[in-house]
């Protein structure tokens, strides 16, 4: 039996769901899971069904049957098998927690992807990326060959078939013109507080003005710097005893229990851009118990 995961977005309107369920039904398909939202505000639809085929329908047949119920609803959709793990470059700067754990929980099978190759503008890193035999890249970027070193990386993205680019604390800006080329495929992540502290050593900032939460937000890569629409967040409280290194401490965890969970929640299909919002479906069946060893 085949198992896989149809995404759907549309404008909301009556029978939406029944089409999809009775189509599913007729080709012999039994329902895992099922998750939908109806935005009020914009007028939206969206729905993420994981289903099996209990009659080993080819999942090109799917597509081709369900093309006439996505042309009468205006429906986008997407069509995944569950079995195929996503295409996925890593990219560091100096900061390597966010890329350790990765690696650990791919290596654990808690984070199910390939990961194709890691690129940084540093060789920190080389020698852990290697001895996991996972190729290295290292670009460097100035101002001068920015553009050089981004076409660089494109042809790294078009040469592995990566379908999904990891920001794991790279601390490089990327053009308006990659981020559009990429949307909604490059995810990022960085601290939080409140207030917010911007520039260098911002957790030095946050001791400094007696902060009682570090946060994390992971989100989607756009030409505003941080601004993207926001996958995943997380806090963790602190407290008065402790040092500015705790803070660098703790936040170093909350950014890499963030970053993981938002990539598994992209991996899944249970991501949908929803203009400057992302709506997040919780975990299906099968795919809890990975995204809960994080």
């Amino acid at each position: 039996m085949n198992a896989y995961v149809l995404t759907v977005t549309c404008k909301s309107t009556r029978g939406i769901v029944a089409a999809i369920s009775g189509y599913l039904a007729e080709q012999g398909c039994n329902i895992i899971d099922s998750s939908q939202f109806d935005d009020l505000e914009t007028g939206l639809f969206f729905m993420r069904v994981s289903f099996i085929s209990e009659e080993g329908i080819s999942r090109a047949a799917l597509e081709e049957g369900l093309k006439p119920v996505a042309d009468k609803f205006g429906m986008e959709i997407s069509l995944h098998d569950q079995e195929e793990r996503m295409k996925v470059l890593l990219m560091v700067s100096r900061f390597g927690h966010c890329l350790n754990d990765l690696l650990y929980r791919w290596k654990i099978g808690a984070l199910p992807i390939d990961i194709v190759g890691v690129v940084s503008n540093h060789f920190d890193y080389q020698k852990v990326v290697v001895n996991h035999d996972i190729p290295f890249h290292c670009i460097k970027v100035t101002k001068e060959n920015k553009p050089k070193a981004e076409a660089q990386l494109m042809e790294i993205v078009e040469q592995t078939g990566a379908e999904l680019i990891v920001l794991a604390r790279y601390m490089q800006v990327l053009s308006d013109a990659l981020c559009k080329k990429m949307s909604g495929r490059i995810i990022n992540i960085h601290h939080s507080f409140l207030p917010s502290f911007k520039g260098a050593n911002p957790y030095k900032q946050a001791y400094e003005r007696g902060v009682k939460l570090i946060g994390a937000t992971a989100h989607y890569v756009t030409a505003d710097l941080d601004e993207g629409p926001i996958i995943e967040q997380d806090i963790a409280r602190i407290t008065h005893a402790q040092s500015a290194e705790d803070y660098v401490s703790i936040g170093r965890d909350v950014e890499s229990q963030v970053l993981a969970r938002a990539i598994h929640a992209h991996i899944h299909h249970r991501t949908f851009i929803n203009g400057n919002r992302v709506v997040v479906f919780p975990p299906s069946p099968g795919s809890y118990a990975s995204e809960r060893m994080g």
